[in-house]
C-alpha cells in the first residue's frame, strides 16, 4: 500500500480538527463565501464572525444587497476596517444581478470579472462554493508549502505565480479532494505552521516536513513590518467614517472638523473618502455617505 499524499494527510487532519466557522457549515452558499473572504482580507476571524453573520441576516443574497444603498452597505460594515471593501461588495452584488441573474457564477473568467474580486477570492470561491480544483494561495496555504516542501522557513510577503504552481502540484486530482485540501492548507497555516510560533508537534506533515527536517528556526522577526496606525490618515479616515455612520443626515463641516485637531490632515482624509467614492458632499458645508440622497455639487477640499 502507497504511502498518502501530502494532501491526504493535511485533509484528514482537518476533518477531526477544523475550527467550527459559519462559512464552512455544508449548504452554506457562494453568496456567504464570497461575503467571508472579502471580509476576511486583512481581518482576523475573531472580528470577522459578528460582522459576517450580522450582514447575512441583513442581506442574504446579492439581490438584498444591491437593492440597497452604498451607505448601508459602509453603515453595516462598521469598524471592521478597509471600509472600501463594503463597497466593492455592493458593486459585486450590483453586477451578479445584472449579468448572473442574482446567483454567484462558478465559472473562474467570470468571478475574475466582478468588481473587487482578484485572483485569490475568485479561486476560494470556485473551490469553497463550488467544488473545484484551483490553487487557493494566501499567506498561511504560502508558509505550509515553503515549509513542508521547499524547506525554507518563510515564504516572502507577496504572492508568486511560482506559489500557485507548487500548490497545485500538491493538490488531489479529483476535484472535491481538491477543494477540501485547499481549505486544510489554510487552517494548518492558520492555527499549527504558524509564523513565529508554529506548533509542530501536532502538525500532520511534521515527519515528511523538509524544513522541520532543516533543523532551521522561525524567522525571528516580521517578514514584513505592520502598517502603523494611530495618528495615520486612515485613523483620521475611520473617525470621520464613524460620525457619519451615526448621523441620520448631512453632518456639517463643523461637526467633521472635531474629530482631528490637524488641519491639513484632516482635510487629507476627507478629500480621501470623497475621491474613494465612500462619502458625498451636500451643498459646500456638508457631508454624508455614499447613496444617503441625490449627490451635489462638490466643495473645494485642501488637498
Amino acid at each position: 500500500m502507497s504511502e498518502p499524499t501530502f494532501a491526504t494527510l493535511v485533509s484528514r487532519w482537518y476533518e477531526q480538527n477544523a475550527r467550527d466557522l459559519p462559512w464552512r457549515v455544508t449548504g452554506v452558499g457562494a453568496w456567504a463565501i464570497l461575503v467571508s473572504e472579502v471580509m476576511l482580507q486583512q481581518t482576523p476571524v475573531v472580528r470577522v464572525l459578528p460582522a459576517f453573520q450580522a450582514w447575512l441576516a441583513r442581506w442574504p443574497t446579492p439581490a438584498a444587497l444591491a437593492a440597497d444603498t452604498p451607505a448601508e452597505a459602509i453603515r453595516m460594515w462598521g469598524r471592521l476596517g478597509y471600509p472600501r471593501r463594503a463597497m466593492r461588495l455592493r458593486e459585486c452584488a450590483v453586477a451578479i444581478v445584472e449579468r448572473h441573474g442574482g446567483e454567484v457564477p462558478d465559472r473562474l473568467d467570470q468571478l475574475l470579472a466582478l468588481p473587487g474580486v482578484g485572483t485569490y477570492t475568485a479561486r476560494a470561491v470556485a473551490a469553497f462554493a463550488y467544488g473545484q480544483r484551483h490553487p487557493v494561495v494566501d499567506t498561511n496555504v504560502r508558509r505550509v508549502v515553503c515549509r513542508a516542501i521547499a524547506g525554507e522557513p518563510d515564504a516572502g510577503p507577496a504572492t508568486r505565480p511560482a506559489d500557485l504552481v507548487a500548490t497545485e502540484e500538491l493538490l488531489p486530482a479529483e476535484p472535491a479532494a481538491a477543494a477540501l485540501a485547499s481549505a486544510a492548507f489554510m487552517e494548518l497555516g492558520a492555527v499549527i505552521c504558524t509564523a513565529r510560533s508554529p506548533r509542530c508537534a501536532a502538525c500532520p506533515v511534521e515527519s515528511v516536513c523538509a524544513w522541520r527536517a532543516s533543523g532551521q528556526e522561525a524567522p525571528a522577526g516580521p517578514t514584513r513590518r505592520p502598517q502603523r496606525y494611530a495618528g495615520t490618515d486612515r485613523q483620521v479616515r475611520g473617525l470621520l467614517l464613524a460620525v457619519l455612520r451615526e448621523a441620520s443626515g448631512p453632518v456639517p463641516h463643523q461637526r467633521l472638523d472635531q474629530v482631528w485637531t490637524d488641519d491639513v490632515q484632516r482635510s487629507r482624509a476627507l478629500a480621501g473618502l470623497v475621491t474613494d467614492g465612500l462619502v458625498e458632499p451636500v451643498g459646500g458645508e456638508s457631508f454624508r455617505l455614499a447613496g444617503d440622497g441625490p449627490a451635489l455639487p462638490a466643495p473645494a477640499l485642501e488637498p
